[in-house]
């Protein structure tokens, strides 16, 4: 598996697990206008030419937004989200980023599990935030260690 940054040549790829996983996905303009931003990180997982996972990271002086983060339906629960996760934290790390903040659905008890035990807590309810279906998100915030 190899880690690197997302390039505008991966979006077909990564345009085909978004739609598959999120029921009100990004589009592929949405994901253009962010690799051309400076403060945008977006990296990706690959293996042999194929992309397994991206992640999305929005950097506003010392403190990071996670925008996505995304596994391959068939590739879930092989750590893959985990490498992902620690991977993105370290790069946010070298660029200055200290606080890290996210929103997830609250039924989604993996990822809730997978950022608890990377150090996010639990900081917040935001009601209503995901449509299709209506759900809330979790709001989580993994300070500077």
């Amino acid at each position: 598996m190899i880690l690197r940054e997302m390039l505008v040549d991966d979006l077909d790829q990564v345009m085909e697990i978004e739609t598959d996983l999120f029921a009100v996905p990004w589009t592929k303009e949405g994901f253009f206008t962010y690799l051309t931003r400076e403060e945008a990180m977006f990296l990706v997982v690959e293996e042999k030419g194929k992309i397994l996972a991206y992640c999305g990271l929005i950097m506003v002086l010392d403190e990071g937004d996670i925008t996505n983060v995304a596994v391959r339906r068939d590739r879930q629960r092989e750590g893959i989200g985990h490498f992902l996760m620690e991977s993105l934290v370290r790069l946010a790390a070298e660029r200055g980023v200290t606080t890290i903040h996210l929103e997830v659905r609250a039924g989604n008890d993996t990822a809730v599990r997978l950022y608890e035990r990377m150090g996010f807590v639990r900081d917040g309810i935001r009601k209503g935030y995901y449509t299709d279906p209506v759900e809330d998100a979790i709001l989580m915030t993994r300070h500077p260690q």
